[in-house]
């Protein structure tokens, strides 16, 4: 704690260093924004109303682009800086209560690799006084430390009572073959620890709106089981036990202020929607309380503990939004988003609902901006802008669609065109997200994709067959299906944005990063007259490795069961392994192609690289390799991207311009 700097003076700024310049009126400059603006570290963390609504916490950079504290009073605007550190950013803070706070740190400026310190754990008051460590950030201290956790903990939630000064915590068994979690409470203001009675195996757990542990999320092998505490008589049973991989359980989503648990599952449809759960009868009550139209749900449900119930849900589904059903919320989501009728607006209220609530917006071409809004008067004051040098006059739409494939399945697609093209005849970048068993498309600002549509080309970003989110059906589409009908998908993603007139079929370009990168390497090889060229970062070049690399910080778990079940098998699955591996076609890839990869990769190590280099290299003569020593599974510093944007963007107009 020696780096701390108390130095108050700093914010002196106030507001003046907070407000979003590019919410006045201003012209659309004819040069494209420097390739900086998208890739600097954010000068806004994120704000936070405390429980009764008479502060706000703030995360804030200075000149130093350090994350710093500060506690802003919301009747008089007091801003105070309450805890920063010359080499460290305050990365997170919660609200103990309403007086006391907790934040971890990191430091943004440092590569993967170069993370040598976990997250820690810091308690302070709302004034900047009785400041208690209570996880330690250094592994290996000079001595040890009363009553001061080591970094194998890490913080998991508040308790949530207005009296309370106790957080949970949790310690990770640290093996990859079983990564259970242990809870325990901590007294912030004491330091004493708690031991909580909690299952063996728990990868999860979730507490009550008393603050007392409720849920346990069990794993073992392949079997996921759902444990309930029960209040009246304080012992653990069994709501639920199913195969991780195959079986259609349930997940929890939420317990309510009267106790009731809601969950999220199929329910013998194709998406998931949020069921309420009989506790006394151990069974799902069939009728959905949420159910979105082609969408999984994703999001939150907002409770009252006045009223007892449900007020709102926030949900995503083509784009985020909210479903008030209090009305006097209604109004004000309506009031807020007549203030700000070009953004996706959050709006979030204290436990203790008063006249003031905090306001997250954002939409495809604006990062993020936040506001306090006044209900009364109606006012909305500003708090602050995560990117500055971006204005959204430069940035480009991105719209969503449906996509056919050539079986007839359904891909949900995002697209953006270049904002001053007339979206014709376009140079096209097929962008593929990694994963690949996740949702990759979200209706938001995306440094990659508007970089590259700031430069004039068009982006299509296909969420193919085995992208969760959108359905049991679209994901189970893509079970044992790299670099067949997935590849499939992103050709005909291609062929879609041509047909539409967007793209040129002569200058197109596939890219991602991890599964990106494979199915980029899968797409060069598969079909090179479909691709003028592609970009893989950090991308799996044999399946095989996956299993066999054995620094890979993929958990055994997934290794044993996941992956033969939904990749493939290596004894059962051999033959397709081996024939949709781009490392054993290497010699068929001879477009043009960036490979990076960073060393410090323990997802995908960089061994995938090194091979697929050696064995490409002597018969493709445009093979551009690129390692970044110290960065992990992506890039974190801002030189490193500014070297490998600046590398793609020459790359692209050598070959889709020329």
């Amino acid at each position: 704690m020696k780096q701390k700097l108390w130095k108050q003076v700093w914010v002196a700024c106030t507001f003046a260093c907070l407000m979003p310049n590019h919410v006045m009126a201003q012209s659309t400059p004819s040069a494209p924004p420097a390739i900086e603006n998208f890739f600097k570290l954010n000068n806004f963390g994120g704000a936070s109303l405390s429980p009764d609504g008479k502060s706000v916490s703030i995360l804030m950079a200075g000149p130093d682009q350090r994350l710093a504290l500060a506690i802003m009073d919301t009747e008089t605007s007091k801003l105070q800086v309450i805890a920063k550190y010359s080499n460290l950013d305050i990365v997170s803070a919660r609200w103990v209560n309403n007086t006391r706070l907790v934040f971890s740190m990191g430091d943004r400026q440092l590569a993967a690799g170069q993370q040598r310190m976990g997250p820690g754990l810091i308690a302070i008051d709302k004034d900047g006084k009785n400041e208690r460590e209570i996880i330690e950030r250094n592994s290996t201290p000079d001595k040890p430390k009363f009553r001061v956790l080591t970094p194998a903990y890490q913080f998991h939630s508040v308790v949530g009572k207005p009296d309370s000064n106790d957080v949970y915590v949790v310690q990770g068994s640290g093996n990859r073959r079983n990564p259970a979690l242990t809870l325990f409470r901590v007294n912030t203001t004491d330091g004493v620890v708690t031991g909580i009675n909690s299952p063996i195996n728990s990868v999860g757990f979730m507490t009550d709106y008393n603050g007392d542990l409720r849920i346990a999320t069990t794993r073992a092998e392949k079997l996921t089981t759902i444990q309930y505490k029960d209040p009246k008589n304080d012992t653990w049973r069994t709501l639920i036990e199913f195969d991780s991989v195959k079986e259609d359980g349930f997940a929890p989503e939420a317990i309510g202020p009267d106790g009731s648990l809601y969950v999220t599952a199929h329910n013998g449809k194709d998406t998931k929607s949020v069921y309420k759960y009989d506790l006394e009868n151990n069974r799902i009550i069939p009728e959905p309380l949420i159910e979105l139209d082609g969408f999984d749900f994703s999001g939150d449900l907002i409770f009252s503990k006045k009223l007892n119930k449900i007020i709102g849900v926030r949900y995503e589904t083509d784009a985020v939004g909210t479903l008030w059903l209090h009305d006097s919320l209604k109004k004000i989501q309506a009031k807020v988003d007549a203030l700000l009728p070009s953004t996706i607006n959050n709006i979030s209220t204290p436990r203790n609902q008063g006249e003031l609530v905090l306001v997250n917006a954002f939409s495809d071409t604006v990062p993020g901006l936040t506001f306090l809004y006044h209900t009364v008067s109606g006012k909305l004051t500003p708090l602050g802008v995560s990117r500055p040098d971006i204005n959204e006059k430069q940035m480009s739409y991105t719209n969503f669609v449906k996509i056919k494939a050539r079986d007839g399945l359904e891909i949900p697609t995002y697209v953006t065109l270049p904002r001053n093209s007339d979206g014709k005849n376009l140079p096209l970048i097929v962008m593929v997200h990694g994963g690949p068993y996740v949702r990759g498309g979200h209706w938001q600002w995306n440094a990659q994709t508007q970089l590259l549509a700031s430069r004039g080309y068009a982006v299509i970003e296909p969420d193919f067959r085995g992208s969760e989110g959108y359905g049991k059906k679209l994901f189970q589409a893509g079970w044992k299906q790299w670099g067949l009908k997935m590849q499939d998908d992103l050709d005909d993603a291609r062929q879609w944005a041509i047909d539409q007139g967007y793209a040129d079929a002569k200058r197109v370009c596939i890219a991602g990063a991890s599964y990106g990168g494979y199915a980029t390497l899968m797409g060069l090889i598969r079909n090179p007259d479909l691709y003028r060229c592609g970009i893989s970062w950090v991308g799996v070049s044999d399946i095989n490795l996956l299993y066999n690399v054995s620094w890979s910080d993929n958990s055994e778990q997934w290794q044993k069961y996941g992956m033969p079940f939904l990749i493939g098998d290596q004894e059962k699955d051999a033959a397709q392994l081996k024939a949709t591996s781009p490392l054993e076609q290497a010699a068929r890839l001879k477009n043009p192609l960036i490979l990076a990869y960073g060393a410090a990769d323990y997802r995908v190590p960089l061994v995938h690289g090194t091979k697929f280099y050696d064995a490409i290299k002597g018969h493709n003569k445009d093979v551009e390799w690129i390692v970044y020593n110290d960065e992990g599974h992506g890039w974190r510093r801002l030189d490193n991207n500014l070297d490998f944007w600046s590398k793609v963007e020459k790359f692209l107009e050598k070959y889709l311009r020329q």
